[in-house]
């Protein structure tokens, strides 16, 4: 170094010289921007590595346009559930009342969670692995369990894809095969099959054609070769969509995420046309005031909002890691939140249209069937024709004269009216009959369908939609995977996707068997939710209560350009964090007071019955739970006791297009505060800078503090523009 420097002049001197690194840079020999790597106290191998994973984050594939991001996170977040969970919840828990406790939890817990993990993302530019990793080293263990979430939500959610693509190919064809009853040889005689005579033809088509189901969870029955087929398929049509990132992703998404708006919209439209759709909305949104004070209601809607945005399982993250810094994130979560309620409130009024619809032409059936019953009592003199209005006219009875007919006859026949088996045959009885999720989708709405003029053209048209809510959503869940295992493990992003869907297509062979409905229903309402609940949870405290929200909120002030509303501020640091902590007791509090069960298909009964899962069954559950949430405690107790390291201790200099990196090595806490500030260590500032990028996994959570004897904290600084503009 050249002897006029000031690190030469405090060397041979006992005066405080104050220098800056701006000042050693300037004294340094030119290098290649490209290319150096400047080693400060002559690291090896480690810190070459820690530089090149700053440079990887520089070279990171970037999305084309803004529009294809947005439409991304919307295919992601609006998937399946928006078109039967969210009607389901709606008529179950009181119409429109429901809407009330759901757009509360949306706007205090939803759009700040939604908001933090965009921002966190984006700012950090890594996987979930990377993200936690970076805001707190010891909770580190997050982002693997969002992975394995996410691998449990994948391993169903393509089976359900195969089920619409089993029903695509079914809809070229008139009459749809679903919607008559299958005719068998009994001799010479032709007769309707027993157990589609007893439930219907919609009925009968899903659990027998298309799953050919089992009586329990305990017979396997073997695989249903059929939907291993379509499952096959949907998995080839996965691994095509994200093998090659967000290059191949990106672009599917232009179809997958706006086609499903184009069919609900001709879906809306027709809908309205249908006599008795006003019946079915009106129901819908009529509000049962009640409902509002129900817990369970609002542990739904919690839950739902959590499902709908996608929260905790790491597609949002991995998508916003793609981002340039100064996108505006905060814009971005409230326009996909608003856009997938949107979404949900949308396709409850398709498919309350449709069902109000279904629901008049099944009580004209009811009225028509128990009208012949009483023809059939008057002419066998068990009813007197005075009980029969003078009005009434059985060759075109309506609902209204039967509703008055089955009046008298139950005041005039009270003590024998049982016997006769008449049915009071009320719309609000057939629009208050709840159908639970896929039950909705493949039973109730394709069973109006069956009424539509050109009903195939409608079933093609619904099961595609279906088929592209489902691929926009498998993309985010894949990338969920991917992205934080390349980031973290630097494998081969192609061989590790394809290998993804290989494996996953092999253990989802579990959900093709005889008995694969009742996985599906125990890993879709029970293994996901509880460890969701707790890696949001532990995301939200990571960030507002470790890494601090004030100086969380100056990072977004620096990224964004311009200060976030404090309501968030208020909502990572007390609300939300409170409203899911009773969240999650809750949820295991339903676990222990209700058993988990399922709806199994009775053959012989032609009916569901809801039955417990067996005790292996149980010990299964218990196992994807513990599994999905081992890894936050194992790394948690791993750094803690430094068994595991946390990547720091490293530090290298390197220099790319006028971008700087620093990370000092094996050096004392006064030593380093020295060498990058100048100053004596009483007189040194905070080592964490108000101001930086993504500093790597070798940077410090506040678990760690500075006072350290060790110095083991972070180290790194990404300094934007050039090197001496931040200094």
């Amino acid at each position: 170094m050249p002897k006029n420097s000031k690190v030469t002049q405090r060397e041979h001197s006992n005066e405080h010289v104050t220098e800056s690194v701006a000042d050693l840079l300037a004294l340094e020999e030119p290098v290649d921007y490209k290319q150096s790597i400047l080693n400060v106290a002559g690291g090896a191998g480690g810190k070459q590595g820690a530089a090149e994973e700053e440079l990887d984050a520089e070279d990171r594939p970037a999305w084309n346009s803004k529009l294809q991001y947005i439409l991304a996170q919307i295919g992601f977040s609006v998937g399946l559930g928006n078109i039967w969970r969210f009607p389901y919840l709606c008529q179950k828990n009181g119409g429109g009342a429901y809407l009330v406790p759901y757009l509360v939890l949306l706007i205090t817990i939803g759009i700040p969670l939604f908001f933090l993990e965009l921002a966190v993302g984006q700012r950090i530019r890594r996987g979930s692995i990377g993200v936690w990793h970076y805001v707190c080293p010891r909770l580190g263990g997050i982002g693997f369990s969002s992975c394995i979430v996410c691998l449990f939500v994948g391993l169903y959610y393509n089976v359900i894809i195969g089920w619409s693509i089993f029903y695509f190919f079914k809809s070229f064809q008139y009459p749809l095969p679903w919607s008559e009853c299958p005719v068998v040889r009994n001799g010479t005689m032709a007769v309707v099959e027993a157990e589609c005579e007893r439930s219907s033809a919609t009925t009968y088509f899903w659990y027998r054609e298309a799953l050919d189901i089992s009586s329990s969870i305990s017979e396997s029955g073997g695989l249903n070769w059929k939907m291993t087929l379509c499952l096959l398929v949907a998995w080839t049509i996965v691994g095509m969509a994200v093998v090659k990132g967000i290059q191949s992703s990106g672009k599917v998404m232009y179809f997958s995420s706006l086609f499903p708006y184009v069919v609900l919209a001709c879906f809306l439209v027709r809908g309205l046309l249908l006599r008795g759709a006003v019946d079915g909305i009106l129901h819908m949104f009529t509000p049962k005031l009640d409902k509002m004070l129900d817990p369970q209601v609002w542990r739904e809607a919690a839950t739902q909002v959590f499902f709908a945005l996608g929260l905790g399982f790491g597609g949002v993250i991995a998508f916003s890691s793609y981002n340039k810094q100064d996108n505006n994130c905060h814009f971005d979560a409230a326009l996909v939140s608003l856009i997938n309620f949107f979404t949900s409130v949308l396709a409850t009024l398709v498919v309350f249209a449709v069902l109000g619809f279904k629901a008049n032409i099944m009580n004209e059936k009811c009225v028509v069937e128990n009208a012949e019953k009483i023809l059939g009592y008057l002419h066998s003199n068990v009813l007197s024709q005075d009980l029969i209005p003078p009005h009434v006219n059985f060759s075109h009875l309506t609902t209204k004269d039967y509703e008055e007919m089955y009046k008298v006859i139950m005041t005039v026949k009270e003590d024998q009216f049982s016997a006769l088996g008449l049915d009071p045959c009320l719309l609000e009885d057939e629009l208050d009959k709840s159908v639970q999720g896929t039950g909705l989708a493949f039973i109730a709405f394709t069973e109006a369908m069956t009424h539509f003029p050109a009903s195939p053209f409608w079933s093609v048209m619904f099961f595609l939609m279906l088929i592209n809510l489902g691929l926009g959503s498998m993309i985010g869940t894949m990338a969920g995977i991917t992205t934080p295992i390349i980031d973290t493990f630097k494998v081969p992003k192609e061989m590790f996707t394809v290998g993804c869907c290989v494996f996953a297509f092999l253990v989802g062979l579990l959900f093709v068997q005889r008995s694969g409905n009742y996985f599906v229903t125990m890993f879709d309402d029970y293994s996901a939710t509880l460890p969701l609940t707790v890696i949001v949870i532990l995301e939200n405290i990571a960030v507002a209560w470790i890494y601090g929200t004030k100086k969380f909120m100056q990072e977004l002030t620096e990224m964004l350009g311009f200060r976030p509303y404090r309501f968030y501020f208020y909502m990572w640091k007390f609300v939300s964090p409170l409203c899911m902590a009773v969240l999650t007791t809750a949820s295991i509090i339903q676990l222990g007071v209700t058993p988990p069960g399922y709806s199994a298909w009775v053959k012989e009964e032609a009916a569901e019955r809801y039955l417990y899962f067996p005790n292996w069954a149980m010990v299964l559950l218990v196992t994807l739970i513990v599994v999905a949430t081992l890894p936050i405690p194992v790394v948690f107790i791993l750094r803690h006791f430094h068994l595991l390291s946390d990547g720091s201790n490293t530090l290298s200099v390197s220099y790319k297009k006028g971008r700087m990196m620093k990370d000092i090595s094996n050096l004392e806490e006064n030593d380093e505060t020295r060498f990058i500030l100048s100053k004596v260590p009483s007189e040194a500032p905070s080592p964490m800078p108000t101001h930086r990028s993504y500093l790597g996994p070798g940077s410090t959570s506040p678990l760690e503090p500075s006072g350290d004897p060790s110095g083991r904290y972070g180290s790194g600084y990404l300094l934007a523009s050039t090197p001496e503009s931040e200094l």
